[in-house]
């Protein structure tokens, strides 16, 4: 039977009455109108509810429409977890334009490059970060709109725009309500990778899967209604991956926090009841560390979603043992975010607290809206046996999978060959169908032609009960080709020697995997916390 001669195809056409495209600023809308008296967001003395919220949201739409803001067009934002990004998170695309939220870790260049590849007709900023601001401003050869947030509890740094972002409110019309998408597929967000490695990469996230990927955050959690969410993750990294629009869905509470400090969090959580926030594990590891008196008094469950690096089981154990209830998830920028949590089963309950933390440690299985998942050849694309050992690389499919890079159409390609996206990330799949990532490509160690997970030393190192942060890269070897090089951080008030941590590593694994040098020292992170493994590569190599 054709399809024209499908009975089921017959009159039966998408209309108005029938569909609308997927935009998560649909849930802005339905909660302000369902529960506009519910407090929306809470900064310091800053308190709004949602229909607050929403009519600021509308204002900054329609100034951006007065001032020839709209469809196609790139407003960036660099800023901490504040009130106005995340009500810039649905302004800017109500306007019809993309949002670009740059990191706030990036350097004058690295920041002018985002500017000039986005093609920014407005740039929203914030007197912390004016220094680098103002000389990429000078970068760029061209004039643009900038506006200033201007905190009154920040001291320092100066405003650097042609206004501040309250008097640019003030030109909106709060009756505005904003542009729909023509197509779901259009772009809602623009996020720029790391760029550890060249010039970071565009990334455009669709209105479909940002929609999507909100609703699987809900689902993935069990967050039901009216989460208290602190944003101890930057709202930059995949757009909080994808929170400011999971909040709205839920009818929560945005908490924002400027800067991530242990006190600050524990407050918080103590204060405004938070019971939900994400983070890496070095964020984990940092509230583990804390001292007692700081971590008593929370007598109410609080959700821990953690991702951005592998996560060492002993710091989930840890966040375990305070009470703290841990979904382990993983994802790219590719995927917006959490596309894979290890979803947990109840009868592993009954194992001791050690085994669940290292069920909780593997990455898992596909989230609710991702449709496809596998470790497979990355030549071939043949799926890998489910015997734990064999490793390949992680492949996704489906609506939580980006458009694609910006103006950049062979990488693109490259990056969707063979109807997959493929991750960069390696890993093994068990029997369970569960994926556990062993390292990333390029952190693979070659040791007299043996691979080795830095990873898995890495866990290792976590199990020192003086080691506060460890990270494991390669370094040349005259003999081996390459060893393994660890770098560590101990935690307040402890040493350690070189050869302690040796011979602890001989003892819990391999000999041959076991660095070879150890260096005792801060590590340089990311502002999402990753440990960055290319600046200790470096450093490894002029070890003496």
């Amino acid at each position: 039977m054709s399809e024209q001669s499908n009975v089921y195809n017959q009159s039966l056409e998408q209309n108005q009455a029938n569909f609308v495209a997927l935009s998560p600023l649909s849930f802005l809308e339905r909660t302000a109108k369902i529960y506009p008296n519910r407090t929306a967001t809470v900064y310091g003395e800053v308190s709004r509810n949602w229909s607050e919220t929403y009519q600021r949201c509308c204002q900054l739409a329609s100034a951006l429409g007065k001032r020839g803001i709209g469809r196609g067009d790139t407003v960036s934002i660099i800023a901490p977890n504040l009130p106005e990004h995340f009500e810039s998170h649905f302004g800017v695309p109500m306007s019809g334009a993309v949002l670009n939220s740059i990191n706030t870790r990036l350097d004058s260049e690295a920041v002018a490059f985002v500017l000039q590849h986005a093609e920014t007709k407005v740039l929203i900023t914030e007197r912390e970060f004016s220094g680098v601001v103002k000389k990429a401003l000078k970068m760029i050869g061209k004039k643009i709109l900038v506006i200033d947030i201007d905190d009154p509890t920040y001291e320092g740094g100066e405003l650097v725009g042609d206004m501040t972002y309250e008097a640019f409110l003030s030109e909106g019309d709060a009756s505005f309500t904003g542009l729909k998408p023509e197509n779901e597929w259009d772009a809602i967000t623009l996020n720029y990778t790391s760029g550890t490695t060249g010039d970071p990469k565009g990334v455009v996230y669709h209105h479909r899967g940002a929609y999507l990927n909100a609703v699987s955050n809900i689902v993935s959690w069990d967050m039901g209604q009216h989460p208290v969410y602190l944003w101890t993750l930057p709202m930059f990294h995949c757009n909080g991956w994808c929170f400011p629009w999971t909040i709205a869905a839920a009818a929560g509470t945005s908490v924002s926090l400027r800067h991530v400090r242990a006190d600050m969090i524990f407050d918080q959580i103590k204060t405004q009841q938070v019971n939900h926030f994400c983070g890496a594990p070095i964020v984990l590891n940092m509230l583990n560390s804390a001292p007692e008196e700081m971590k008593a008094g929370i007598d109410h469950q609080v959700k821990v979603m953690v991702a951005g690096a592998a996560p060492p089981a002993s710091v989930i154990q840890g966040m375990e043992e305070l009470g703290f209830k841990v979904t382990h998830v993983y994802g790219l920028t590719e995927t917006y975010g959490p596309s894979v949590l290890c979803a947990w089963h109840e009868e592993w309950d009954q194992y001791d607290e050690e085994k669940k933390a290292r069920l909780k440690s593997r990455q898992g299985v596909r989230a609710p809206m991702l449709d496809g998942l596998m470790v497979a050849d990355p030549d071939t694309l043949e799926p890998v046996p489910q015997d734990g050992e064999t490793i390949g690389e992680i492949f996704m499919q489906g609506n939580l999978v980006m458009k694609g890079y910006l103006k950049n159409p062979s990488t693109t390609d490259e990056a969707f060959k063979g109807g997959w996206f493929h991750s960069g990330d390696l890993a093994v799949w068990h029997a369970d169908g569960y994926i556990e990532i062993k390292d990333r490509s390029k952190d693979v160690i070659i040791s007299g032609g043996e691979n080795i997970s830095s990873i898995e030393i890495e866990d290792v190192l976590y199990r020192h009960p003086k080691i506060q942060d460890a990270a494991v890269v390669a370094r040349p070897d005259e003999k081996w080709g390459e060893t393994p090089c660890a770098f560590i951080t101990t935690s307040e008030g402890e040493t350690v020697t070189e050869q302690e941590i040796i011979d602890f590593c001989r003892e819990n694994m391999a000999h041959f995997k076991t660095p070879k040098r150890v260096v005792v020292g801060d590590l340089p992170k990311t502002s999402t916390g990753k440990i960055q493994k290319f600046l200790l590569r470096n450093k490894a190599k002029d070890l003496k």
